[in-house]
């Protein structure tokens, strides 16, 4: 039988099974049964075919189980093919080090089978350790980032009182620093000899003015600011207004800005802010804020997504990124559903030229009596559900053959999961939804579209006699995605050509030239922030724009978990060199 499970013939093991076999379960000199074979050979049919002859996983080898096997040689189908029949595997505890199957994962791959299995990812062995002390004092970075990102918690102590950082800054491994501390490893933590990984890095790390800075930074704003004073309810007729620029997979900005002010202030994002606004992955961001996802979460849930939703090449499926919202949000919930903090999501009208910024609401447009901005020459359709394909067809009663009618959909109508989508259909990207594109095609920074609908909503209630419910606007809080470097451009100039090298010029001209164009339509750091902070300053309204410098361009769809570790990193830098800023600005956030 263990000849039989090298060859990965099911059908010879069947016949061997058939004939009752002992030796299905039986250990050679090496302390291995056939199933221990076959999981490390990565014998799968072999597997397959001894799990129905009988074979049982849970005798226990030289190394453990046969899914530590599986999982010390990364052998994924093996592993699937074990926990498909003996789900109970997922907490088995090997006879040496009392690790589970996830202690023994080399790589991201085969901790992701585990981990989407439910298995507990800060299980603690017979050593204390975790998961990812393991994969940290292996020094594989990839593999833990998986389990930071499925919520791993980098301070809890394992052997000597080590937490994970302790062990990386010993390695002198900046990848695991930075990441380990992204996600929120405590610098200031004793192991039982009484070092902190500070200490630990000023004696090892190469790195260290960096690492201690931060942590500072960290360390001081994860204590919050204690003497402010809480917020002001009884009187309060100032409103607070938060703006999330479009950028991709770069919202991990925002969730990196949006943690450490939520901690400075000690309170939900969600609480202190009366509006929020956004585009894109902003917009989504908003909606998850609104509902009241938490911003660990949401840090987490973006490093998952990025490889479900840009999977191939672009123009990527829509599938994934739509299942994605409405795993998130629901298939049936409305924008409606939370009234507060009000909501705005951006996106475009691209069924018309010039197209038209529209924004999702959670609460009633303002009711004013305005002049179309544009004199149409074609009958357009009204608003309907955002994918297009779903409008209904009404009868008007007491007519004999009624007329086909499209149905105007209400804002209480609209689902989240299709606003979300509608403002993140980015051109060569994701197809459109229906007739809406992304919205940062007109407003990738929203702070100036949200402070007019403000004044619009404001003036509307004033010209409905409902003065007494107009809040005036105190405090602007716009967040960007970071600004990439600025880079020289060889050549803008188009023209027709009269020879092969004028042809090149032409052609890196179009390049240039198209990129530029795209920049400056989804631009959101350079004029529309100083035209922000003009309407701002002469509204007497305090303005506040955190966006941080990147030494490197990130590109929308980048899914290298190292790229955006570096991008989170500079973020955390940027916040503790603007920490007075976060400190003044949670205060009057509170204090309104």
């Amino acid at each position: 039988m263990h000849c039989a499970a090298k060859q990965d013939s099911a059908v010879i093991i069947e016949v061997l099974c058939a004939r009752m076999c002992v030796g299905v379960n039986e250990l050679n000199a090496a302390g291995e049964t056939p199933m221990h074979i076959a999981c490390r050979l990565g014998r799968v049919e072999a597997v397959k075919g001894l799990l129905v002859g009988g074979a049982c996983c849970d005798i226990m080898g030289s190394n453990g189980y046969p899914i530590h096997t599986a999982m010390k040689f990364s052998e994924k189908s093996c592993a699937e093919a074990i926990l498909n029949t003996n789900p109970n595997q997922l907490l088995a505890e090997d006879p040496i080090y009392g690790g589970t199957p996830l202690h023994w994962a080399k790589t991201a791959e085969m901790s992701r089978v585990l981990l989407d299995r439910g298995c507990n990812v800060n299980y603690l062995s017979k050593t204390g350790e975790s998961p990812l002390h393991i994969l940290t004092k292996r020094g594989r970075f990839e593999a833990a980032m998986t389990l930071l990102t499925h919520g791993a918690d980098p301070n809890i102590k394992g052997q000597d009182g080590n937490t994970a950082l302790h062990l990386a800054m010993k390695l002198d491994r900046m990848d695991l620093i930075k990441a380990l501390m992204v996600f929120g490893a405590d610098v200031e933590v004793h192991n039982d000899l009484g070092e902190t990984p500070g200490l630990i890095a000023a004696r090892t790390s190469k790195g260290f003015d960096d690492i201690l800075n931060v942590a500072v930074a960290v360390t001081a704003m994860s204590r919050g600011f204690a003497e402010v004073d809480g917020l002001k309810t009884g009187s309060k007729k100032i409103d607070r207004l938060l703006c999330l620029d479009g950028g991709g997979i770069k919202g991990l900005v925002l969730i990196q800005i949006l943690i450490t002010l939520e901690k400075e202030a000690g309170r939900p994002i969600r609480e202190l802010f009366d509006w929020v606004s956004g585009t894109s992955t902003g917009g989504i961001l908003a909606l998850a804020i609104v509902h009241g996802k938490s911003m660990e979460y949401l840090r987490c849930l973006y490093f998952r997504m990025k490889e479900q939703v840009f999977k191939g090449s672009r123009p990527y499926e829509s599938g994934p990124l739509e299942e994605f919202l409405k795993n998130e949000f629901g298939e049936n919930t409305k924008m409606t559903d939370v009234a507060h903090p009000r909501l705005m999501v951006t996106s475009v009208l691209a069924d018309r030229h010039p197209g038209e910024l529209h924004l999702f609401r959670n609460y009633d447009p303002p009711a004013l009596q305005r002049d179309p901005p544009y004199t149409s020459t074609a009958t357009f359709q009204p608003l309907t559900v955002p994918q297009g394909w779903e409008d209904e067809d009404l009868l008007l009663v007491g007519y004999t053959q009624p007329p086909r009618k499209r149905r105007k959909v209400t804002d209480e109508e609209q689902l989240v999961w299709r606003a979300a989508r509608s403002s993140g259909a980015a051109p060569t990207y994701f197809r459109p939804m229906g007739r809406f594109l992304d919205g940062g095609l007109l407003a990738n920074n929203p702070t100036l579209d949200a402070m007019t609908e403000i004044h619009q909503y404001n003036k509307a209630l004033k010209a409905q006699g409902r003065e007494s419910e107009v809040c005036r606007l105190g405090v602007v809080v716009s967040l960007g995605t970071g600004k990439p470097p600025q880079v020289a451009v060889n050549s803008v100039d188009v023209f027709r050509p009269s020879n092969p090298l004028e042809l090149a010029k032409t052609f890196v001209g179009v390049r240039e030239l198209g990129k530029m164009l795209v920049d400056c339509c989804t631009d959101s750091d350079g004029c529309a922030v100083d035209r922000a902070r003009a309407w701002c300053e002469m509204a007497d309204i305090n303005y506040h724009r955190l966006s941080p410098q990147l030494s490197q361009e990130v590109m929308l769809d980048e899914v290298s978990d190292a790229v955006l570790v570096d991008m989170l990193w500079e973020t955390q830098m940027y916040l503790y060199e603007h920490r007075d800023v976060i400190q003044t600005l949670s205060q009057q956030l509170l204090q309104l």
